[in-house]
């Protein structure tokens, strides 16, 4: 069938346009999900898996989908394999779903499935571990040399029961390391270091190596080294490397002036951006030797300079055949070869060799020239019949032209049309992979067509088995410097070749590492074998090793009652005569043997706030290793309230205090944003002394966070040079209706300005009701906007009004309460009253939120004054107790002595207005009242 998707109908649904016809009509089939893609069942037309959040199986010949699992992906094995794999969102789990426990999730698109192997991330930490599952088993930790510290890795190759890898070292940025593994796809030794790589959109990462179709263990790759990318080959799967030999002739016959060994030819060996096109090298496992790319000749690998150049006998000679890049096609198990120029004029002819290049005749494939976009060709090797696709203009349709060599030939080749080839390396070695290889090769002479009966391969001779077919083993690598003393592995100084595997169980017996292993997929019979001389040794009872406890999530912060799943994992040494014990540090403890997993989950609920200190002890007559891990047990952050002065002065301390709910809440981090700076201050108390340098509003931020939640308060403090702050005090009938909650302060220090604001400006007065019993507050005197002298005469005045209309005596300033009880509010200092009578008054300055009284002459810089925000009252709060307050005022009989009216900010205002006694004091400390 044909099936065409769409796009969205809507945020959920879809519709799919189904063909059974071949396109000739379509049948409208709506999907409720998002499609975002289509595989087909490999053997069942009518089935198709539609990936989405939701993953489905359809069978679209009756219109059904079944959901298989919310937000789970369905992974299909070969058709001939009888396994289904499925993976979901780590988060929704069961533990039933997964073989192995990890000490963290597996990593976002990490899972690959590429033939035997299964490949995942986990990253824990700053530190990334690659695990594999070899034929579905369970998961092993994909083991590299020990200080290589991967930073990413790509799969080149998993044919042939080996894993062919990229790993980015730590130290590398624009090159990948090449490895090769053991069967298992566990254990990797080093074969190619420095391999270029090129970053992609969407973080796709292309590296620069070829697998040579058709002969298998040829790779080619582009090293780069010191800023310079030279093309290396390799015929033993990696074991050995060497630059690619220039041809001794150009296109036209010319000798070239390219001698090794300072001259070489290299390639552009990049993947195409479009898919219908061949990209820069081209090769086809029906056509095994023939090898055609883009390059140049010369000391390394020139971006701009793409020369065609061909090879029939797998990399060891070359021909040029293009001065500029083309798009390649084979046909007929490459009896035909298709070249179309590539380039951005549109074309009507092409150019196709039946000589593997030797020469090339010219084809008119259209009367009109067309810029052509791709080339197809159709299914099966043996085809002789390709499809140019384009366009003629970029406005215009698509074009297709059809071009069909079948009429050019006369007959089938037999049998006489052929010849053979032997497979040799750059040295002229026959023996490679451990076998001599013959190909068959049609004639020069021959004009038949090869046919889908042809087969390349001839023959095949196993070899004795030499040095070249073994390659180093895990901890071991061949020295450059020491090439010298022989083609020998030595081992990394990390590394002990007679220390037992970490799988090795008491009773069974591991072989020593001689420091080489035969070559994968090598088939050499007899002769050398560099693996004999392993010693056989019986595993020893192994300490436990690399002891680690962690918990599934990571999450080290959780609440009472959260559940909390502990993985007990062991890196090496024995399990199953090992002793466990666990101590959770709330008076559980537990004791496990005979294990026979490294990852031991264990479950537990802590009740009650606080820090565990949890100790898992692992001990076996060898020796032992423990592991420890802090549990912070905290209920989540309510609210955080920001206890701060309103007015502050210039360059005095100030007190910031935190006040978290609940208040047992312990392990908190105090994050202080102060003005417009974004680099917070950290402290682990609730408080922090700052000092403002400059006037005006400055904002103050303070978040509370411990590792399970976060809260803030902000709050603003206006910054004055000097201001006047007069202590006061309440009836103490005041007390039992005091919550001691900020709303509570803000509103009974809101009734308190308000009526002592009758006949003072709005902005002058600011009343701030401190925490705690028994109540008191301050109220602050603020300059107003004037010259320095009038401010100064301007808040003298105001002072010495309030301190009449408070005297005790007169009970001036009250309010009312629940149930009517009257509050009165007088100066918290009695010696005041006295000293108002006596003439003899004090300076007072703000220190912080201290107020010290000082024996001087009143010497008083005002700042300009700036309106206050309209919430500038904050205090302390020790509960969550609320109540109610009615704030009634009354200004009849208790106001009748605060004049009203302009005349009190007048600077000429009389003593006798006020109806109270005033007194000054100068700068030569002279009193006139």
């Amino acid at each position: 069938p044909v099936i065409l998707v769409s796009s969205s109908i809507n945020e959920h649904d879809q519709m799919l346009f189904i063909s059974t016809d071949e396109g000739s009509s379509f049948q409208r089939q709506p999907v409720s999900f998002t499609v975002d893609t289509l595989l087909f069942h490999p053997s069942e037309e009518d089935k198709l898996l539609a990936y989405s959040k939701e993953a489905k199986v359809s069978d679209e010949s009756v219109g059904q989908h079944r959901l298989l699992q919310s937000s789970k992906l369905l992974l299909m094995t070969p058709i001939e394999v009888s396994y289904l794999y499925v993976t979901c969102l780590i988060q929704n789990c069961s533990d039933k779903m997964v073989t192995a426990q990890f000490l963290g999730k597996i990593d976002h698109n990490s899972l690959s499935v590429q033939d035997e192997y299964i490949f995942v991330k986990v990253t824990t930490g700053n530190r990334t571990k690659y695990y594999v599952s070899f034929r579905r088993n369970e998961f092993v930790q994909m083991r590299f040399p020990k200080y290589a510290l991967p930073k990413d890795v790509q799969i080149v190759s998993t044919d042939e029961n080996q894993v062919f890898l990229a790993l980015q070292e730590w130290y590398q940025t624009d090159t990948y390391n090449l490895y090769q593994s053991d069967p298992q796809g566990v254990y990797y030794s080093i074969v190619l270091e420095n391999v270029r790589s090129t970053k992609q959109p969407e973080e796709n990462v292309l590296i620069d190596i070829l697998e040579v179709r058709g002969i298998k263990g040829v790779f080619l790759a582009n090293q780069k080294v010191d800023g310079k990318v030279m093309t290396l080959i390799t015929y033993n799967k990696g074991r050995d490397w060497e630059p690619l030999a220039p041809p001794t002739t150009d296109m036209n016959g010319k000798p070239v002036s390219c001698k090794q060994p300072d001259c070489h030819l290299h390639l552009h060996l990049r993947w195409a951006d479009n898919p219908y096109v061949s990209g820069t090298v081209h090769t086809k496992d029906s056509a095994p030797g023939l090898i055609m790319g883009a390059g140049n000749l010369g000391s390394q690998l020139v971006e701009y300079k793409e020369e065609m150049y061909i090879t029939s006998d797998c990399g060891k000679t070359w021909r040029q055949v293009f001065e500029e890049e083309h798009h390649i096609l084979y046909l007929d198990h490459g009896g035909v070869i298709v070249a179309i120029k590539d380039t951005s004029i549109p074309l009507k002819i092409l150019k196709f060799s039946i000589d593997e290049g030797l020469s090339w005749s010219i084809h008119n494939f259209t009367s009109t020239s067309v810029f052509v976009d791709g080339l197809l060709s159709e299914p099966g090797d043996e085809t002789l019949v390709m499809t140019v696709f384009g366009h003629i203009s970029y406005r215009s349709d698509w074009e297709l032209v059809k071009v069909d060599f079948r009429q050019s030939f006369p007959r089938q080749c037999t049998e006489a049309d052929y010849d053979s080839w032997k497979l040799t390396d750059l040295q002229g070695e026959k023996c490679i992979m451990g076998q001599e290889r013959m190909y068959r090769r049609r004639k020069e002479s021959s004009f038949c067509i090869k046919g889908k009966s042809y087969t390349s391969a001839l023959t095949a001779k196993p070899c004795q088995c030499t040095e070249k077919d073994f390659a180093c083993d895990y901890g071991f690598e061949r020295a450059p410097s020491l090439r010298l003393e022989g083609d020998r592995c030595y081992p990394d100084f990390w590394h002990d070749p007679d220390a037992p595997p970490e799988n090795c169980h008491l009773g069974h017996s591991y072989k020593s590492s001689t420091g080489y292993r035969k070559v994968i997929a090598n088939v050499c019979e007899g002769g050398l074998n560099k693996e004999q001389s392993a010693k056989q040794h019986s595993c020893p009872l192994l300490a436990p090793k690399g002891l680690q406890l962690g918990i599934k999530g990571q999450m080290l912060a959780v609440a009472p009652g959260d559940e909390i799943t502990f993985i007990v994992h062991q890196e090496q040494g024995d399990t199953t005569r090992t002793r466990y014990q666990v101590d959770l540090m709330d008076g559980v403890r537990a004791i496990y043997e005979n294990l026979t997993v490294t990852d031991e989950p264990i479950q537990h609920r802590y009740e009650k706030p606080g820090v565990y200190r949890v100790n898992v002890k692992a001990e076996n007559s060898a020796g032992h290793d423990q592991a420890t891990l802090y549990i912070q047990v905290t209920a989540p952050l309510q609210d955080v309230h920001l206890e701060v002065v309103p007015i502050a002065g210039r360059n005095q301390e100030v007190n910031l205090t935190a006040i978290v709910l609940p208040t047992e809440a312990n392990l908190t981090v105090f994050y202080w944003w102060i003005g417009d700076n974004l680099q917070p201050k950290l402290t682990l108390e609730n408080s922090l002394i700052a000092r403002f340098s400059e006037e005006g509003e400055v904002p103050v931020t303070v978040q509370a966070s411990n590792g399970r939640s976060m809260v803030q308060d902000s709050k603003t403090v206006i910054v004055y040079d000097q201001f006047q702050i007069i202590p006061l005090s309440f009836s103490r009938n005041l007390d039992r209706f005091n919550p001691n909650i900020p709303e509570w302060r803000q509103d009974v220090g809101q009734v308190v300005t308000k009526i002592l604001l009758t006949g003072v400006p709005q902005d002058s007065l600011v009343t701030m009701v401190k925490p705690g019993l028994p109540t008191t507050a301050d109220l602050y005197v603020l300059p107003q906007e004037s010259t320095p002298v009038k401010r100064s005469v301007f808040v003298d005045k105001v002072d010495v009004m309030l301190l009449g209309i408070m005297k005790p005596s007169q009970n001036n300033v009250s309010f009312i309460v629940r149930g009517g009880l009257r509050v009165l509010v007088t100066l918290a200092d009695s010696d005041r009253e006295h000293e108002l009578q006596n003439c003899d008054r004090k300076n007072y300055k703000n220190h912080g939120s201290l107020l010290r009284p000082e024996e001087s002459s009143l010497t008083r810089p005002w700042l300009r004054f700036r309106k206050l925000p309209g919430r500038n009252v904050y205090a302390q709060m020790y509960n969550e107790k609320e109540q109610e307050m009615t704030s009634p005022v009354n200004h009849s009989e208790d106001t009748q002595n605060i004049i009203q009216g302009e005349e009190f900010i007048d600077d000429d205002l009389d003593s006798q207005t006020l109806g109270i006694n005033m007194c000054f004091i100068r700068t030569n400390k002279q009193s006139i009242c």
